[in-house]
């Protein structure tokens, strides 16, 4: 049983379907709240962040979960402090980024701040991870988009371009993960 567990951690394609389902769910919940006790939230952008930075932050855990599992095993290949130093460059603002999101920091003007420069880093740093990373970063940029657009049918269009795009990525993840590839080969 713990051999299983080890090789599911391990096993990178597994990530980001389960982190995307798992921020599914923690937007459906945190909707679902607001719904009933502050109806007038700003719910789009709520979700847009929340469901990135969860989705995030799950991928970014597991990486230094597997980091820490691999070196344990003696099996790690690369620099163990930039490994780590990966991670932490990523769980650590998209956990901040989801609590930004279940609190009432996107109701004032140092919140909305917070937000975008965490939306902001988390792009920026996906990017410059490689072009591999770039269809993970383009929901930070399109998070950033909403918080500034100023017209309806703007709005509505990135939250549309968003689901589309998290569809996409989910199917893709799907796809890598029924591959049975690893990342290299995919």
């Amino acid at each position: 049983m713990t051999e299983l567990i080890t090789e599911l951690i391990l096993t990178e394609s597994n990530w980001m379907p389960a982190a995307m389902a798992l921020a599914f769910i923690a937007v459906a919940v945190r909707l679902r709240a607001d719904q009933r006790s502050a109806p007038d939230r700003p719910r789009p952008l709520r979700a847009l962040t929340l469901f990135y930075g969860v989705m995030i932050g799950i991928m970014a855990s597991g990486h230094l979960l597997a980091v820490s599992i691999k070196a344990a095993q003696g099996t790690l290949q690369g620099s163990p402090w930039f490994l780590y130093a990966l991670g932490l460059s990523l769980a650590v603002p998209a956990w901040w980024l989801a609590a930004e999101a279940l609190r009432a920091g996107l109701e004032d003007s140092r919140g909305l701040r917070r937000t975008v420069g965490l939306n902001g880093w988390l792009g920026l740093a996906l990017m410059i991870i490689g072009p591999h990373n770039w269809p993970i970063a383009a929901p930070a940029v399109l998070n950033i988009a909403y918080r500034f657009q100023t017209h309806r049918a703007i709005g509505t269009a990135i939250v549309i371009a968003a689901g589309v795009g998290y569809i996409a990525l989910f199917a893709g993840a799907v796809m890598f993960m029924a591959s049975g590839q690893t990342f290299e080969e995919f």
